[in-house]
């Protein structure tokens, strides 16, 4: 089953879930605040993603609010330090794909792709 990991009130979450939906493709939602990811799994979606940089949305203002020392975070034990003070710090929605892709962000073609021929 697909996991989507994101907060409960982020527009981009809520249209990867109703398109998800529409497309009536099961899958488990989970709050990041509610429900930390452990730092061994950070680190491995981390990976999977192709690094920290593209796991951590920079754009956010949650990124800007960061003192300059935060944002020079520059292993793992820094960034899963940050990311737990600041969960919404992750890009969203963060999803594991069944086959065991990790995708961040949402956009129909990813998702479509993901899904194979329907």
């Amino acid at each position: 089953m697909i996991k989507l990991y994101g907060l409960l009130k982020c527009d981009t979450c809520k249209r990867a879930r109703q398109w998800l939906t529409a497309h009536e493709i099961a899958h488990e939602f989970i709050d990041y605040r509610d429900h930390p990811l452990p730092p061994a799994t950070l680190v491995t979606y981390a990976k999977a993603v192709g690094g920290w940089e593209k796991l951590v949305n920079r754009a956010s203002m949650t990124w800007r609010k960061l003192s300059d020392e935060q944002r020079q975070a520059a292993d793992d034990e820094q960034w899963q330090s940050l990311i737990a003070q600041y969960p919404a710090l992750i890009r969203r929605p963060l999803t594991v794909w069944p086959n065991g892709v990790v995708t961040t962000g949402f956009s129909e073609k990813t998702f479509a792709q993901q899904q194979g021929p329907q």
